[in-house]
């Protein structure tokens, strides 16, 4: 069957409904229209000019996004703002755009529970629940917490996070170097805000991107382990929606092709 993009919406809030979102979060479609064929998706972390550029020598239609493109209101669209110039890319290439931010972060099977699989942390909650789902009554909410599969030396966890994560280089923050990993918390993205519900919780490990400097220092005072790998660690998105959408692809006989963003879009490297 062709997909159109209303249909391929009310298929993904099966999985991760908008109302799973925090508020003020601007998960949806982002360019674009309902009832816009789709032929071709590509499934990226972040949208940026280089990845609009991918997405048109592809052949692609529709951009699956884990950030939303339009985080903030554009007061002005004027093509000499290289983010504004991408925004008019987008619509002059007839690009459909979706992003799934926080309501795929708090989604059961979602963002923050590959994390915790990629990571080897069982027997995982609701790290900060903010709803319910109304059918179930199950705690939505972002943040995974649990058991490391099997204890290890923060050290050796940390290195082990380090090679999962694919990363050059991450950040830690050690308030007992000599204590074992056992009970990890895990938040995608920036969630250092959350560093007191990992604790009372009983995590004695914090795993979560775009710690600040301050909080840093406070999670030391609280006596808790974090490992900070950077934002990008949220790069699991593209593989684990590309097999997702793939399932869907052959269940619901949809002639259309996924692929995933062959782009590095971290901003940042070690040197």
């Amino acid at each position: 069957m062709v997909l159109t993009v209303e249909a391929f919406i009310k298929q993904f809030e099966t999985f991760a409904p908008e109302t799973y979102a925090m508020e003020g979060d601007p998960s949806g479609l982002h360019f674009g229209r309902m009832d816009q064929e789709i032929h071709k998706i590509l499934v990226t972390l972040d949208v940026r000019p280089e990845v609009v550029a991918e997405a048109v020598a592809l052949g692609v239609d529709f951009i699956f996004a884990h950030h939303p493109p339009i985080f903030r209101p554009v007061k002005r669209l004027t093509e000499d703002n290289p983010q504004q110039a991408m925004y008019a890319q987008i619509i002059r290439s007839g690009i459909a755009v979706y992003a799934a931010h926080t309501n795929l972060d708090a989604a059961p099977g979602g963002m923050n529970d590959w994390l915790a699989d990629l990571y080897e942390v069982d027997h995982t909650e609701v790290l900060t629940p903010h709803t319910t789902d109304e059918s179930t009554g199950e705690a939505i909410g972002i943040g995974r917490i649990g058991d490391l599969k099997t204890p290890r030396s923060f050290a050796d966890f940390a290195a082990f996070v380090k090679e999962q994560t694919g990363v050059k280089g991450l950040r830690t923050i050690v308030a007992d170097a000599n204590r074992p990993v056992r009970r990890v918390a895990i938040l995608g993205g920036d969630g250092g805000s959350y560093f007191e519900d990992a604790l009372a919780k009983g995590a004695d490990t914090f795993i979560t991107g775009d710690v600040y400097y301050h909080t840093a220092h406070d999670m030391i005072a609280a006596g808790l382990n974090v490992i900070d790998p950077g934002h990008h660690f949220e790069s699991v998105v593209k593989d684990e929606m590309t097999k997702k959408l793939n399932k869907w692809q052959e269940e619901k006989q949809w002639q259309v092709e996924v692929v995933a963003s062959a782009l590095n879009t971290d901003p940042f490297t070690f040197i």
